[in-house]
């Protein structure tokens, strides 16, 4: 990852659902924080929803995107989204411009569907973080841990804590280059050309929303088309939704249950949808 610099140009875009208009102090309590850490913004004009859910067209959505990665000036961007619709812009995404860049994009949640496929067709990384968290209620310690990561004063943003469920047969380090992301949104790409590459892979999933039915849809979908055989290993974020219900069988029993039981199996509580997750560097080499 490459660091920023002091008055570095970002921009804010909104590849899902577009915002409601009750967000509009949110947005501007971030941009403040943003310029408080020494970067300039730049705000995408299909930020907020108008009549219905949509911000902009797909093509405008993608558009602005790509001029984003375009504009030299920009080096970084943030999607400050989620919900349902950012698989829609893929179609309409120019991936041998984001190949030819040197900036990350940052999203989360339904923005898995963006950052598996911006490694599947180039290669490149992207950051699976939402960066309103610089101003929800862990805002003081996030804002230093970004600045920190940023500005390449260290990766503490970056640096999960995680346990073995199943260790490894050797006990010994598993690397692997790290993908995925919401376990529901990454699973929009099965079937397109868009899905990445398993193989030899650290998996990493995460959940909001579901419960012991649709992890199970979830989890077969995944064993059925051959992924949870090629990964070297999975590693499970925050579920939310399961662990506040406490369901059972919990999303650890769940995870034996369906994956080898050769492949090891880790957790983190600080990775996924709550206001003090810390983020991951998708498509790049990770160290359980």
């Amino acid at each position: 990852m490459k660091p920023l610099q002091n008055h570095d140009k970002v921009a804010l875009v909104c590849c899902s659902n577009g915002l409601s208009r009750q967000s509009e102090n949110i947005i501007k309590s971030l941009c403040n924080a943003l310029k408080s850490i020494g970067l300039e913004i730049v705000l995408s004009p299909f930020l907020y929803a108008g009549s219905s859910i949509f911000s902009g067209t797909a093509k405008e959505r993608a558009d602005i995107l790509m001029g984003y990665y375009k504009d030299s000036s920009i080096k970084a961007i943030f999607d400050v989204s989620g919900g349902d619709l950012a698989n829609e812009i893929l179609p309409n995404i120019d991936f041998s411009i984001i190949k030819n860049s040197d900036k990350l994009f940052w999203g989360y949640s339904d923005l898995t569907t963006v950052i598996n496929a911006i490694y599947k067709k180039t290669g490149k990384s992207s950051v699976l973080y939402q960066v309103r968290n610089l101003v929800y209620n862990h805002s003081q310690w996030q804002t230093k841990y970004f600045s920190d990561t940023i500005y390449g004063k260290g990766k503490p943003l970056f640096s999960p804590e995680f346990h073995f469920i199943r260790q490894p047969i050797d006990k010994e380090q598993i690397k692997g280059t790290l993908i995925g992301g919401n376990i529901r949104c990454l699973l929009k790409l099965a079937g397109t050309p868009y899905f990445p590459d398993t193989k030899n892979t650290i998996l990493f999933l995460e959940s909001r929303s579901g419960q012991v039915p649709q992890m199970v849809a979830f989890f077969s979908q995944l064993q059925q088309m051959g992924v949870l055989k090629h990964i070297k290993a999975l590693l499970l974020g925050t579920f939310t939704e399961m662990e506040v219900k406490s369901n059972s069988p919990s999303i650890e029993e769940l995870a034996l249950f369906y994956v080898p039981s050769q492949i090891p199996i880790a957790k983190t509580s600080q990775i996924g949808h709550g206001t003090d997750s810390l983020g991951l560097i998708m498509g790049d080499e990770f160290i359980l």
